[in-house]
C-alpha cells in the first residue's frame, strides 16, 4: 500500500483493550526480558486469598491467570476498556472498578500491576498487612526514538525509572530489574495504529499534524529500513509491613 492507504486504514482500523494482535507481523521485537512477569504472577497467585489487578485492560492477561483467588478484583482507568473489562471478567466472578478507592483499606494480599500508573499510598492503603506488590512498569524514556523521529513533544514522564518507582513505594523491596530490548516497526500504518492505541506516547498525536515526519519514515521503510526504537521495562516485587 502506498502511504496515503496505510495512514488511512491505520485510522479506520477498529481497536478494543489491549488486543494488539492486529500487529502481528507488523511490529516484531529483537530481544526478550530477563523476567517473565505471568509466571511471577502465576507463583503468587498459588496462595493469595483476595488478588487485585490494577489496570486490567481489557482483563486479557488477568483472564488468562485463572483459576483466580476467590476474591479477585480488577480496575481500569480508561474508560473504553472497562466494558470490555467487565464483560470478560464479570463472568469469571471478578468485580471491576474504574478506581481502586472502591475497595476498602487492608482488601488484598496480592496486588498484580502490569504497565499501570499506580498512587503509592493507594497501593499501601489496599494491601493488607504482609501483603505482596507485584509491578511491571514501562519506563519514562520508553520508545523515545518515536517522539524523536515525529518532532513531537518528549514523554511527560520520562523521568520514571526504577530507582525513583523504588524509592517512592514505600514496602520492602524483595526483588527488582529493569532491561531494554528494541521494537521493530515495519510499516508506517503499524505505527500510526500502535499510536493511537498507546495515546499517551505522543499526547494528542494526528496523522496530518505529523505527515511531513511519517512520510520520511516510510521512505525510510521502503528503502528496507525498518523503523526502530528501544523499549524499557522495569519489574519489582515488595512486601507491605
Amino acid at each position: 500500500m502506498d502511504f496515503e492507504d496505510l495512514i488511512a486504514e491505520a485510522w479506520a482500523t477498529p481497536f478494543a483493550g489491549w488486543d494488539f494482535s492486529c500487529l502481528r507481523g507488523r511490529v516484531t521485537y529483537d530481544g526478550t526480558l530477563p523476567w517473565d512477569y505471568e509466571r511471577l504472577a502465576r507463583e503468587r497467585l498459588r496462595t493469595a486469598a483476595a488478588l487485585l489487578d490494577l489496570g486490567t485492560g481489557g482483563g486479557e492477561l488477568l483472564s488468562s491467570l485463572a483459576p483466580l483467588p476467590p476474591r479477585t478484583a480488577a480496575t481500569e482507568g480508561h474508560p473504553p476498556n472497562l466494558p470490555i473489562a467487565r464483560a470478560r471478567l464479570e463472568p469469571l466472578g471478578v468485580e471491576v472498578a474504574a478506581d481502586p478507592r472502591a475497595f476498602p483499606g487492608a482488601s488484598f494480599d496480592l496486588v498484580l500491576n502490569r504497565h499501570s500508573p499506580y498512587d503509592p499510598a493507594e497501593l499501601r492503603r489496599l494491601l493488607a498487612p504482609g501483603g505482596t506488590y507485584l509491578t511491571q512498569q514501562v519506563a519514562g524514556r520508553d520508545l523515545e526514538e518515536i517522539n524523536t523521529a515525529l518532532g513531537g513533544p518528549p514523554h511527560p514522564h520520562r523521568d520514571w525509572d526504577l530507582a525513583r518507582a523504588s524509592a517512592a513505594l514505600g514496602l520492602e523491596i524483595m526483588w527488582s530489574e529493569e532491561a531494554t530490548f528494541t521494537t521493530v516497526f515495519h510499516d508506517v500504518g503499524a505505527l500510526v495504529l500502535f499510536l493511537r492505541a498507546v495515546s499517551w506516547q505522543v499526547p494528542g498525536f494526528d496523522p496530518a499534524a505529523y505527515e511531513d515526519r511519517l512520510r520520511a519514515i516510510h521512505d525510510d521503510l521502503a528503502r528496507g529500513r525498518p523503523f526502530k526504537a528501544t523499549a524499557r521495562r522495569f519489574a519489582l516485587l515488595a512486601v507491605a509491613p
